[in-house]
């Protein structure tokens, strides 16, 4: 029996990393596996984003793998835009993605051709990073309340990479307007801008499409792009820098948890349509 959920650790660019692995109990070494490769927030840690986030119980129910890494430093963040920091950090956090995906695959039957990231604030950043610089691996991300501070100018990756990401409009720590927070004096883009600067990256139809209001939640999918690579972006009205449907945090620090959107369930519905053969093949 395979099933695990352990602390593991890698020697990545010459420095011991540290991951967080759950392998479902229906884990056959026989079929192909997708992994799903879930990213942290600034200050934070791999066990707190598997406990919010409940990739875990969709793991068991549906038959993946999902890892949290460990980010660098104290407090522990990923450099996923170097402009200021350890030089080489962006590099070496791409590398450390890219070397456990190789050490995964050594152990487990992944699914070359399902490997998605996703993540909270910093880390939904860093998945935007790996789609970036690691888009012969990944084949999709995620971002939830995402700080996508790498420059659309720095983007360039090999092949389109679908996108769906989730973001509340009253975020006070990533603006959903865009600019500095009371909390990061950081150049944050306007969320609705980078999703349609991302569509347009993966040459998509310019003019999204609008999805069935739920609730507090609105959406837009842009369509018709290269190889399919559709970006997808759920506005959270009135929510916070929270995940959507997931373990509530403080009201009083990151605000407003909605109930409804699942933002793990949706986000894995859109990973399931987008596997990297189907793109390759068109």
């Amino acid at each position: 029996m395979y099933q695990n959920k352990t602390t593991r650790k890698i020697v990545s660019s010459g420095e011991q990393r540290r991951y967080l692995l759950y392998v479902p109990s229906t884990y056959n070494p026989e079929e192909p596996t997708p992994l799903v490769i879930t990213l942290h927030g600034f200050a934070d840690w791999p066990a707190h984003i598997m406990k919010m986030s409940h990739w875990n119980d969709l793991a068991e129910e549906d038959g993946f793998i999902v890892v949290y890494p460990a980010g660098m430093g104290l407090p522990r963040h990923w450099m996923a835009y170097e402009k200021t920091g350890v030089v080489g950090g962006t590099l070496k956090d791409v590398t450390f993605i890219s070397d456990l995906i190789d050490t995964l695959q050594s152990e487990f039957a992944i699914d070359p051709d399902r490997i998605y990231a996703n993540g909270l604030s910093n880390g939904g950043g860093m998945s935007f990073t790996l789609a970036c610089k690691l888009s012969d691996r990944i084949a999709a991300i995620g971002g939830v309340a995402g700080a996508y501070v790498l420059p659309s100018i720095e983007c360039n990756p090999g092949r389109p990479v679908p996108v769906i990401a989730f973001h509340g409009d009253a975020d006070t720590i990533v603006p959903y307007t865009g600019g500095s927070s009371t909390w990061f004096y950081t150049g944050f883009p306007a969320i609705p801008d980078w999703a349609a600067i991302c569509a347009r990256r993966n040459g998509c139809n310019e003019t999204p499409l609008y999805l069935p209001m739920n609730g507090s939640v609105s959406g837009i999918c842009y369509s018709s792009c290269n190889q399919d690579a559709e970006v997808v972006l759920y506005t959270i009205h009135g929510g916070g820098h929270t995940w959507p449907g997931g373990k509530p945090m403080p009201k009083w620090i990151v605000g407003h948890t909605t109930r409804d959107i699942d933002a793990t369930r949706v986000m894995w519905e859109f990973f399931n349509k987008h596997l990297m053969k189907n793109r390759n093949n068109q």
